[in-house]
C-alpha cells in the first residue's frame, strides 16, 4: 500500500504519520519487493550449468568466471537504479524515467518490457518451485504440469478475492529461504571433497577449447538471474520516510545478498562437480552434496519452493497495477481500471493467469525452457531506464552530473549489449517470442490510444454544447410469447410513452396462428407487428424494422428478461436478450433499456 499524500507549502508534499508509520523498512522491503530477485538463483546458475554443459567438464569449469562476469553487471545496475530512486521518489522505474524522458513510445516500449517480465516471472517461478518439489519428491514428476497449473489457479483466485500481500507476512519465509542458501554455501565449502580443483588451473588449460560464442550463451542464460533488481525502485513511496534513502538502501542489501548467494553457489558448483541431471535442480544437488538428504535438505526445498510461489504472487500486485495505469493513459482497454469490491482489478489479474498458464502448459511446465524467455525484456527495460537517466543527469545538471551521466551511460552500454547478445543467443531457443510479442504490444497500445483519441474526439469534450431538446420517441418492446414477463414488458414502454409497438420475430417450426389468437384474446392496447425471419436470429429483423421505419425519431428498445439465480445459473437462459442488444446498440440513434425480473 502507497503511503497517503497530501498537498505542502509550496506545493511539496507532507506525509500521512499514520501510513508513513507503516510504510517499509529496509529488511520488510526486502521481503515484500526482492522475492523475485532472491529466488532468481533458484534457476539462475542452472541456466549457466546447463549451457557449459554441452563442452563438458571444461565447460563447466568456467561457471564460476561467467557468474563473477554477471555480478559485475549486477553491481553496475544496482548502482545505477540507486540513481532512479533519487531521481524519481515517486516510484515507475523505467516506464516513469521514459515517460518522462524519452517520450511515449519509447515508455510503451518499457510498459511492454514489464508486462512480458510479470507474465514470465510468474511462470517461471512456478514452474521453479514446481521443480524443487519433485525434485524432493520423485514420484511426482510426471505431475508437473497439473501441479504448475494447480498452484497457478490457486495464487489466481486468491488474487482475485483479494487477498493482499504483505511484506511483513513474506518476512519468514525469505529469512529461512536466505539463511538456508548461505548454510548450503558454508557447510559446502566446509566440507571436504575428494575431488579437488586448484584455483585458476581449469580455466586458464580450457580456455582455448571452450569457444566465445558458448560463453556468451551462458552469460546471457545466467542474466536470468538479474530479474527484480528493479522492483524497490518501482516502489519508492511505499518506503518510510526518509523514502529515498531506505530505498537505496534496500536496493544496495539486495545487491550484496543476491552477489553472494550467486558466487557461492557458483563456487560449490565447481568444487562438487555439479552437472545437470533430469528430474534434479542444480540448486537440489548442491543442497545434498552440502547437507546430505536428510531434514536440512528438506528445509531447504520447502522454503524455496515457497519463496518461489511469493515470487510469482508479487507480479499479481505489480501487473494490475501497472495496466491500471495504463488503462487511465487510455493505452489499454478501460476495463483494466475497473476495480471489483475487493478493490481488485480483475481483467489484470485474469489475463496474467491465463497468459502464464499457456505459457506453462506450452513449456510442459519446465523452468529451463522458460528461463532464455525472461532476460531480453528484463533488459530491455533496464537499457531504457539508464538512458533515460543520462538524458534526465543531462537536463538538470545537479552537483555530481558528470560522474553520474558517467554511471548511468555506462550501466546503458552494458545492458544494450547485454540485450543483444542474450537476444542474439537465445533467439532459436524461444527469444524470438519476445521479439515479436514485445513490438506487437508496443502496437496494439498505440492503436488502443489511438482509437481512444477518436472516442474523445466524437465525445465532443471542452465545448459547451447546445440545451438538450426532446425529440419524438418510437417505443419498441420485442415479445416472444403472451406471458407475464410481456405484460411487464409493455408496461414499462407505456410509462414511457404513448407510441408503443410490440414486435414479434416469427421464429422456423413456429406456430405462428396459437401465438395470434393468444395476443387477439389478451388484447392489449398496443399494435403488434409480425416480422417474418429472415436469418434465423431475432436481432437482424427487429434491427431491420426499427431502422426502416422510424427514421429521424428516438428510438427506445424495452427488452424484457428474467434474472436467473446467483453463480451457474447465468448459463441457463437462451441469451436471445444479448443477441438483440449486441445488434441494436450499433444504432447511434437508439436506446436499449433492459428489464430484469427477478425469480422467486
Amino acid at each position: 500500500m502507497l503511503p497517503r499524500t497530501t498537498a505542502g507549502p509550496r506545493g511539496g508534499v507532507v506525509e500521512d504519520a499514520p501510513q508513513a508509520r507503516h510504510g517499509l523498512t529496509v529488511s520488510t522491503g526486502l521481503a515484500g519487493l526482492s522475492l523475485d530477485a532472491m529466488a532468481s538463483v533458484a534457476y539462475g546458475p542452472e541456466a549457466i550449468v546447463l549451457v557449459l554443459a554441452a563442452a563438458g567438464s571444461a565447460g563447466l569449469g568456467f561457471t564460476l568466471p561467467v557468474t563473477l562476469a554477471i555480478v559485475v553487471l549486477l553491481a553496475v545496475l544496482i548502482a545505477s537504479y540507486r540513481q532512479v530512486i533519487a531521481a524519481f521518489p515517486n516510484g515507475g522505474g523505467a516506464y516513469a524515467v521514459a515517460k518522462s524522458q524519452l517520450g511515449r513510445r519509447t515508455s510503451l516500449v518499457a510498459a511492454a518490457s514489464l508486462i512480458v517480465d510479470y507474465v514470465l516471472n510468474v511462470a517461471v517461478s512456478i514452474a521453479a518451485g514446481v521443480a524443487a518439489l519433485t525434485s524432493a519428491f520423485p514420484g511426482l514428476f510426471s505431475y508437473t504440469v497439473w501441479i504448475c497449473l494447480a498452484v497457478l489457479a490457486g495464487v489466481t483466485v486468491l488474487n482475485l478475492y483479494g487477498i493482499r500481500e504483505s511484506a511483513r507476512a513474506f518476512m519468514a519465509p525469505t529469512v529461512v529461504f536466505v539463511l538456508g542458501i548461505f548454510v548450503v554455501i558454508v557447510a559446502g565449502l566446509l566440507r571436504a571433497h575428494p575431488e579437488t580443483v586448484a584455483t585458476g588451473t581449469v580455466v586458464q588449460e580450457n580456455a582455448r577449447t571452450i569457444g566465445i560464442l558458448l560463453l556468451l550463451k551462458a552469460f546471457s542464460s545466467g542474466c536470468a538471474a538479474l530479474t527484480g533488481v528493479e522492483a524497490i525502485a518501482n516502489a519508492v513511496p511505499s518506503f518510510q520516510a526518509p523514502k529515498v534513502k531506505r530505498a537505496q538502501r534496500a536496493e544496495v542489501a539486495l545487491g550484496v545478498l543476491l552477489g553472494l548467494m550467486l558466487i557461492g553457489l557458483a563456487t560449490l558448483i565447481g568444487k562438487f562437480s555439479i552437472h545437470p541431471i533430469d528430474g534434479t535442480t542444480i540448486l537440489s544437488q548442491l543442497t545434498e552434496a552440502a547437507l546430505g538428504h536428510g531434514i536440512a535438505y528438506y528445509v531447504v526445498q520447502f522454503a524455496t519452493v515457497i519463496l518461489l510461489a511469493l515470487a510469482a504472487n508479487t507480479s499479481y500486485g505489480g501487473l494490475p497495477t501497472l495496466t491500471k495505469i495504463l488503462a487511465d493513459d487510455n493505452c489499454l482497454p478501460h476495463r483494466f481500471a475497473v476495480s471489483s469490491q475487493r478493490q481488485v482489478y480483475r481483467f489484470g489479474v485474469l489475463t496474467l493467469g491465463i497468459s502464464s498458464a499457456v505459457l506453462l502448459i506450452a513449456s510442459r511446465g519446465n523452468m529451463n525452457a522458460l528461463v532464455p524467455l525472461f532476460a531480453i525484456g528484463v533488459f530491455v527495460g533496464f537499457t531504457i531506464a539508464q538512458v533515460g537517466m543520462v538524458r534526465h543527469w543531462l537536463q538538470v545538471r545537479t552537483d555530481g552530473w558528470r560522474w553520474r551521466i558517467a554511471l548511468n551511460g555506462f550501466g546503458a552500454v552494458l545492458t544494450a549489449v547485454a540485450t543483444v547478445v542474450t537476444t542474439a543467443m537465445k533467439f532459436m531457443d524461444g527469444a524470438w517470442l519476445i521479439v515479436l510479442v514485445l513490438p506487437l504490444l508496443v502496437v496494439a497500445m498505440e492503436r488502443i490510444r489511438s482509437t481512444y483519441g477518436k472516442i474523445e474526439g466524437c465525445r465532443g469534450r471542452g465545448c459547451l454544447p447546445e440545451e438538450p431538446r426532446p425529440t419524438e420517441t418510437a417505443i419498441v418492446v420485442p415479445v416472444s410469447e403472451v406471458s407475464e414477463l410481456s405484460r411487464e414488458a409493455l408496461s414499462a414502454a407505456m410509462s414511457l410513452g404513448r407510441d408503443v409497438t410490440a414486435v414479434h420475430v416469427c421464429l422456423p417450426d413456429e406456430n405462428i396462428t396459437v401465438f395470434t389468437k393468444e395476443w387477439e384474446a389478451w388484447h392489449p392496447d398496443v399494435r403488434l407487428i409480425l416480422l417474418e425471419d429472415g436469418d434465423a436470429t431475432v436481432g437482424g429483423p427487429v434491427a431491420r424494422y426499427v431502422r426502416d421505419n422510424f427514421s429521424g425519431r428516438r428510438k427506445v428498445v424495452v427488452i424484457a428478461e428474467v434474472e436467473p439465480p446467483a453463480g451457474w445459473n447465468h448459463v441457463l437462459p437462451s441469451h436471445r436478450s444479448d443477441e438483440l442488444e449486441k445488434v441494436l446498440r450499433k444504432m447511434s440513434d437508439t436506446v436499449v433499456c433492459h428489464l430484469r425480473v427477478q425469480t422467486a
